[in-house]
């Protein structure tokens, strides 16, 4: 039987995909751990919406976990045949879809209404920090260009998506009151 524990980071270090070794420090691992925790709240977000799409971006949001934990001279050998060109089009395809069904937006969002709602916003702004942390290291590896679009459409899709669940729903959406 696997232990779940195998101590090998007890030193503080741990390793990439393909077994290069690195401190638990390095800044990379703060990038593909808020992958990990928009991945959590992504399901956070099916507990209170059991939307099979968000199944979807769970199991995408594994890949491009997988994609940020690589180093570049290995990415090849790993995720050259992923395709995520596909997965962007889906993504872009449930934006219009949901979009097409909401009136349009009157102003500043607050982001409220519901606990499915508020949770959708929070998937949104975790989603914005990984989209920001990966362009801090597209100067070192540019391979992660191909998982900065998903992150840029997703936070929007989680933004229409809590429009939706106030639809839905029938909670009215709050706007930021302009003096």
């Amino acid at each position: 039987m696997n232990k779940i524990y195998t101590k090998t980071g007890d030193v503080g270090s741990t390793s990439l995909v393909g077994g290069t070794k690195i401190d638990k420090s390095d800044q990379i691992l703060d990038v593909y751990g808020t992958c990990d925790e928009l991945n959590a709240h992504v399901g956070a977000l099916i507990a209170e919406e059991n939307i099979p799409f968000l199944t979807e971006i769970q199991e995408k949001m594994f890949l491009v976990g997988g994609i940020l934990a690589t180093p570049k001279e290995k990415f090849e050998k790993y995720w050259k045949e992923v395709d995520l060109d596909s997965f962007l089009t889906q993504i872009e395809k449930k934006i219009d879809e949901i979009d097409a069904t909401l009136p349009p937006l009157k102003s500043f969002l607050l982001p409220q209404g519901s606990r499915a709602i508020a949770q959708a916003h929070i998937c949104r702004t975790v989603c914005r920090k990984l989209e920001r942390k990966i362009a801090l290291f597209l100067p070192q590896n540019e391979y992660l260009l191909r998982v900065l679009p998903i992150t840029n459409r997703l936070s929007d899709y989680f933004f229409i998506l809590a429009r939706f669940l106030h639809n839905t729903e029938n909670i009215l959406e709050k706007y930021l009151k302009m003096r």
